[in-house]
């Protein structure tokens, strides 16, 4: 089980991961730092990754995945752009350090 815990009214409740309700500013963006644009697409996100190194596989087809040479981070997300959430945009902060931000909507 896991969420964030939101008091409201007096009333403390668990709120589910993908339950929205009542928490504000859960609708998430990754945003490239460099040029403060939120990215809206794979198009967008695969080129900020290639500038940075990362080439992408080709072995899995239900995912696009990256890998950068330097290392041994490998980053996987689901073929469907709007599958792709806000663990998935954690996951390139955490293996792009100081490139990428997960803000708010």
């Amino acid at each position: 089980m896991s969420g964030v815990w939101v008091f409201k009214n007096g009333v403390v409740r668990l709120v589910e991961n993908g339950d929205c309700q009542g928490v504000n500013g859960c609708r998430k963006v990754l945003v490239h730092l460099a040029s403060g644009e939120v990215i809206t697409s794979y198009a967008v996100l695969e080129r900020k990754l290639y500038s940075l190194g990362w080439e992408r596989y080709y072995d899995e087809p239900e995912l696009l995945q990256y890998h950068k040479r330097s290392t041994v981070h490998l980053i996987s997300l689901p073929k469907d752009f709007n599958r792709f959430k806000s663990m998935h945009m954690f996951d390139i902060v955490v293996k792009n350090r100081n490139e990428f931000e997960v803000r708010d909507m």
